[in-house]
């Protein structure tokens, strides 16, 4: 078992989209800290972020099962399972060093629990550095 910056044990965490074609796998801590987002495209989804490092995720899946989606300032990367068309994970504009994954997608049979705090993105520009230290190793 590896252990991040702040001294918690990583776990391995599986997950992936609704009907299986994306799967990915990620390490993080078996007791997780999430945001929920309000921002036009998570509210509309109620994704809950998982963000970790980008070395801390590992898709398993083809990329070709994926379609990328951007809005905005085009700098995030939105991926959907071209199947069913959950987005499972993607590349945040707040962390372009991590991944967000969506903590709804996990497998939780390796989860303990699961604390989440509202993150308010309809006023992004404004709180978007709350979430940078996340994505560090």
């Amino acid at each position: 078992m590896a252990e991040n910056g702040n001294g918690s044990v990583l776990v391995t965490h599986e997950g992936g989209c609704h009907c299986g074609k994306v799967q990915w796998q990620i390490q993080a801590p078996a007791h997780l800290q999430t945001h929920t987002c309000n921002c036009s495209i998570c509210n509309i989804n109620h994704y809950q972020h998982l963000i970790v490092p980008k070395q801390r995720f590992q898709l398993l899946s083809d990329p070709d099962t994926l379609s990328e989606y951007r809005f905005g300032s085009g700098l995030a990367k939105h991926y959907f399972c071209k199947a069913c068309g959950v987005k499972s994970f993607y590349r945040p504009r707040s962390n372009p060093d991590g991944v967000s994954v969506h903590a709804r997608c996990l497998n939780p049979a390796s989860v303990l629990s699961i604390t989440d705090t509202p993150f308010d993105g309809q006023n992004w520009e404004k709180n978007a550095a709350s979430l940078a230290h996340l994505s560090k190793a």
